[in-house]
């Protein structure tokens, strides 16, 4: 049965400390005691005592140590840190690395329930332009980028067939072959998490899809790609020119797919603010993280917004069965 939750407290230089003790007050005792978080257990501990936060933070070996269930169970890294919340970018990027592989070698087993990162410094990450979802799927030996980004509401999730990649590079990128195996993930894996065939709309690229010329990448690759979705019996329509779509169209559909990032995110935002969280689909385990970055200008303000890291936790212990 499955049972653990796991989190890597993410970028020490970020309000990761003060999302973490947050959502802690929050969250069921039952989930607290399913939660096993991997950081360094002093550096998290004296971050703690700075803000002035009072919990039992504890140490422990693994995910089966069961004397100390109500307490924050820390997995610890064992690594020296020159500073509280100005960590060495050399240190910083040791630690993010060691906490995603040892987070993704527990995620693999089978009374697992997902993973939740909390926000990382891209620049943290081993090469340029790459997120996690990106190097999460290189471990999980993802070969035909068929994962899948996806930021979920309540009401609404959006997805890129894109990610992290300039915009003069996104023509370059997409392709019928990327299109349809980033679909077909979605459809795999809402049918797994929320038993339900998904409505799907598709974007165009270009403002009001390039009026549909010949050479445009809506004729020579999207529709297509839609086609051929269609006589899989799945569920997509469009091209939908994105300037309008989130409008009210959105509405009609379970999922919004653009062709980048900002496409679809930056209005999803606007729509929902921190009502969000990211996840990964089309690895071999179920993956979360909050919607929104490291806010090193908010340190130590006590104004950060735990929202979205609490319903990931939430999340993962509903779907991640």
């Amino acid at each position: 049965m499955k049972s653990k939750i796991i989190i890597i407290t993410g970028d020490p230089n970020s309000i990761n400390s003060e999302i973490i003790y947050k959502s802690w007050k929050k969250i069921d005792k039952n989930i607290k005691k399913k939660i096993y978080f991997i950081s360094n257990y002093n550096l998290l501990k004296k971050q703690f005592i700075k803000l002035r936060y009072s919990t039992k933070i504890t140490q422990v070996d693994n995910i089966y140590d069961k004397t100390h269930s109500k307490d924050l169970k820390i997995i610890n890294l064992n690594l020296k840190f020159n500073s509280l919340f100005n960590v060495k970018k050399r240190d910083a990027s040791k630690f993010i690395i060691d906490a995603l592989n040892l987070g993704h070698k527990i995620a693999l087993r089978k009374d697992v329930l997902g993973l939740i990162n909390c926000p990382i410094n891209k620049k943290l990450l081993p090469k340029k332009k790459i997120g996690v979802t990106e190097y999460l799927a290189s471990k999980c030996s993802v070969k035909d980028n068929s994962e899948v980004m996806i930021i979920k509401s309540r009401k609404q999730c959006v997805s890129p067939i894109t990610t992290h990649i300039d915009i003069k590079d996104v023509s370059k990128k997409i392709s019928e072959k990327l299109i349809l195996a980033k679909i077909k993930t979605i459809e795999i894996w809402f049918k797994k998490i929320f038993q339900k065939k998904p409505k799907i709309c598709i974007l165009g690229l270009n403002p009001h899809n390039a009026e549909f010329e010949k050479n445009s990448e809506e004729n020579k690759i999207i529709i297509p790609a839609i086609k051929k979705l269609n006589k899989l019996k799945i569920k997509v329509k469009g091209p939908f020119a994105a300037d309008t779509v989130f409008i009210k169209d959105y509405k009609n559909y379970d999922i919004i797919v653009g062709m980048y990032h900002d496409q679809v995110l930056t209005p999803f935002k606007s729509l929902f603010n921190f009502d969000a969280i990211n996840l990964t689909f089309g690895l071999k385990y179920l993956r979360a993280s909050p919607d929104h970055g490291i806010a090193t200008d908010l340190i130590g303000k006590n104004k950060a917004d735990a929202t979205s890291l609490i319903k990931c936790i939430n999340f993962i212990n509903k779907f991640g069965k």
